[in-house]
């Protein structure tokens, strides 16, 4: 009979010999999903922004006065108000939260995530025009309140039925009072033109009176700053960056939507040139989708191999904004034909990754988004994958960089959605440099493409 002892030590001495030799393999961690890790970024994102914004403490946590490192400044900051970081934080977050607190709850862990933000959003969107609240946005704050009004109201408009709706009254005035006093302030010769354009658009969308040169100005010179094959110019003069990304497409494509919405056959706000084929907004919105979806085609063959894309041109602290025209037209169901969803989800998941995680594979169930790309108080800190202030341009502080969370606009599908369950694919670049067959490339004629949907 052998005892119970020397069983015992038997096991010991296995383990030990195990542990020394390497043979002992910790059991595997549970591989997340694609879903499961742009929750968890987008909640560890979104939780210290809007939570102390529902709290009316967002200003004071951030506030450097207090000698608080969570408000960082480029080091070229031009000496502008830094209050406009709190709306950067707020506005650009909202935009791309949004969609996601759309969807219904469950009993699901990310549904119990969601929930939580959801009511947190709803309070620092009241505390965000009320007189009372500690954390009223700056909306008096310099033209810059221009380009984050923008944002704000771009949030609302994609969270409509559970953001926008539900709100008091009271609140939905002021709302629309702080948006048209923005008219004081007028908008350089660039791409705030469409943010101008963006807020008197919500204004017709929710029934308010509405300032219409400022919509016409906006859309008639972004009409003609398009160059071709999908991109437009920032101005007169073009720079090759990610604005088209940023700004351009979405906020022109979503000011013809809420315009189509309500006068879908207006030829007055939208700019017509002479013997034009697309007359009125829901036209016109249709030739804009197809260069978005060129644009689209472009930003997917950028992503590498290895979940990386070009560091070129400013403001690439926006980090994964660049992005933002793949997830906006996934999110609407408008992919162009060339691009599938497990195709489009793999190759954002690999970037996100390699962003937030540092690897371009899945994360195990336990990681954590990686701290470098935060600060102590768990804001993001000014950086591209981890802090390099000195990629930082003037304008921008790190309240500018929630923006990233604009890549995240898929979320707002539910995850029985076919952009979430069909298999994954390779990307473009990935089936290239992996010797896979991959489909060339040209320009598009767009006049002639065809949406998919028609």
């Amino acid at each position: 009979m052998i005892r119970p002892i020397f069983m015992r030590k038997t096991f010991l001495t296995g383990l030990l010999l195990c542990v020394a030799m390497g043979l002992c393999a910790a059991p595997h961690s549970k591989q997340k999903t694609d879903r499961e890790v742009w929750v968890d970024i987008m909640y560890q994102m979104a939780e210290p922004v809007m939570k102390n914004m529902a709290e009316g403490r967002l200003q004071q946590v951030m506030d450097t006065t207090g000698g608080s490192k969570n408000l960082e400044l480029s080091p070229t900051w031009d000496n502008r108000d830094k209050k406009v970081a709190y709306m950067e934080a707020f506005g650009r977050l909202l935009a791309g939260l949004a969609p996601w607190l759309n969807l219904p709850d469950d009993n699901t862990d990310e549904s119990i995530k969601r929930k939580q933000l959801r009511e947190w959003t709803r309070q620092a969107i009241i505390n965000a025009v009320n007189p009372e609240s500690p954390d009223r946005l700056g909306w008096e704050n310099g033209g810059q309140t221009l380009v984050d009004a923008a944002y704000v109201v771009e949030g609302l408009y994609r969270g409509y039925d559970s953001l926008w709706i539900p709100l008091p009254q009271e609140t939905k005035d002021r709302y629309i009072q702080e948006i048209k006093n923005l008219r004081r302030y007028d908008p350089p010769y660039t791409n705030w033109l469409l943010f101008v354009a963006m807020e008197e658009c919500f204004l017709l969308y929710v029934g308010a009176d509405y300032d219409a040169y400022r919509i016409k100005l906006g859309l008639a010179k972004v009409e003609e700053w398009y160059i071709g094959d999908g991109m437009y110019s920032d101005g007169p003069s073009f720079a090759f960056d990610y604005y088209n990304s940023y700004v351009i497409q979405p906020m022109y494509t979503e000011c013809l939507e809420m315009i189509a919405a309500r006068r879908p056959n207006d030829t007055q706000l939208i700019f017509s040139k002479t013997n034009e084929k697309t007359r009125g907004a829901w036209n016109r919105l249709q030739e804009v989708r197809k260069r978005m979806q060129k644009w689209s085609v472009i930003l997917e063959r950028l992503i590498s191999p290895e979940g990386t894309f070009p560091i070129v041109g400013r403001s690439i602290p926006y980090r994964m904004a660049a992005m933002q025209p793949l997830a906006l037209l996934a999110w609407r169901k408008l992919l162009p034909q060339e691009l599938h969803n497990g195709q489009v989800r793999s190759a954002l998941t690999a970037v996100a990754n390699r962003m937030f995680f540092g690897q371009p594979e899945n994360p195990s169930k336990s990681a954590k988004a990686m701290s470098k790309n935060y600060n102590e108080g768990g804001f993001l800190t000014i950086g591209f994958v981890g802090p390099h202030p000195n990629v930082a341009d003037w304008y921008t502080n790190n309240g500018s960089l929630y923006i990233t969370s604009l890549a995240f606009l898929p979320l707002g599908l539910p995850d029985t959605d076919p952009f979430w369950t069909d298999p994954a694919e390779k990307w473009t670049s990935k089936k290239a440099w992996e010797g896979d067959d991959f489909p060339k490339d040209h320009k598009w004629d767009i006049n002639s493409q065809k949406l998919y949907w028609e």
